[in-house]
């Protein structure tokens, strides 16, 4: 197996099952089965492969595009889909999705990805085992299938990421919340940026003429289409519990912040006039009353004490306290 191919497999015929190399690919007959040939479209193998394959020249520039957005088109000789998996690659962050692109007729698919797609890895696995899709349409539903599937489990690992943050913003212990909410809302946001034209893209395959899907295959890949729906529903829950959690904590914050204002403006209450008649008396010139008399400083205090202890009862009063 070159490197150009990543997955060289037969779905059909005698030889369902069998990994087939470059050379064998290239002789390759309809006749012979079924065959799924999975590209790394960056290999310049891989681009004169596609170039040579007898496809149009929009089919071969579709799979050979760098970016794409999820999105399905169909011709007169079979039907060409862009899809987007979580990556979950090893250090790589789930909601830089990965493209797969396929191009998928009666006798041939060809799809070509740029990383590693665990949702194709499981279909070929399955293939290679012999419970594999054995027709165009069932392949591009399993593809289908695992791609939501995948989705599922992220988004639910979203969610209770999100429900310990709520956890969090309950018990007080924001530590590092802020930071914690908006990586949050940055994966949410990622995502689904994807999902929606995901959803557009299955529905235009349930309502694309083509004979790739039989009646079954058309009812599955509608429950996909369902499940996809209630995924970014999901989604956009996510997204506004988290919107929710942050305006929580801001308001948490705001109001801590508050609270030692209002300490602060009580402190400065009690010690304004004290710090009145303390500067008043504290002046270098003659005439200060009690100067002369030693019980003066004593009597000062006690007067001092007891405009504290009536500014308190005041305080108290109005509910200040």
């Amino acid at each position: 197996m070159q490197d150009e191919f990543v997955y060289g497999l037969v779905l059909s015929g005698e030889r369902a099952g069998a990994r087939l190399n470059s050379d064998e690919a290239r002789l390759w007959d309809p006749a012979d089965g079924l065959l799924w040939l999975h590209l790394q479209y960056r290999h310049q193998k891989a681009k004169e492969w596609i170039t040579h394959a007898g496809l149009s020249k929009v089919d071969s520039d579709a799979l050979l595009a760098q970016d794409t957005r999820p999105r399905v088109v169909g011709s007169e000789q079979g039907l060409l889909l862009s899809l987007r998996g979580v990556n979950l690659n090893p250090g790589a962050d789930p909601q830089d999705m990965v493209a797969v692109r396929i191009y998928a007729d009666s006798s041939r698919i060809i799809s070509t990805c740029g990383r590693e797609l665990q949702s194709v890895k499981d279909v070929a696995e399955l293939i290679m085992s012999g419970q594999g899709p054995r027709s165009s349409g069932e392949f591009i539903l399993a593809v289908c299938e695992r791609l939501t599937d995948r989705k599922v489990e992220f988004i639910d690992k979203l969610e209770d990421r999100l429900a310990e943050l709520e956890e969090k913003v309950v018990t007080n212990d924001v530590q590092g919340l802020r930071a914690d909410i908006a990586e949050l809302r940055r994966q949410t946001v990622a995502v689904r940026r994807y999902l929606a034209p995901q959803r557009e893209a299955y529905s235009r395959m349930l309502s694309e003429a083509t004979t790739l899907f039989n009646d079954n295959d058309r009812l599955k890949l509608r429950e996909v289409n369902d499940k996809l729906i209630r995924t970014i529903e999901d989604l956009d829950a996510i997204r506004d519990r988290a919107n929710v959690t942050q305006e929580e904590l801001l308001s948490q914050q705001s109001e801590q912040v508050n609270k030692r204002l209002y300490v602060l403006a009580l402190i400065s209450a009690i010690f304004l006039p004290l710090g009145f008649l303390t500067g008043l008396l504290g002046v270098n010139i003659g005439g200060i009353p009690g100067a002369e008399q030693p019980w003066a400083f004593a009597i000062f205090c006690s007067m001092l004490l007891v405009l504290v202890g009536l500014q308190m009862w005041l305080f108290y009063r109005h509910k200040w306290l």
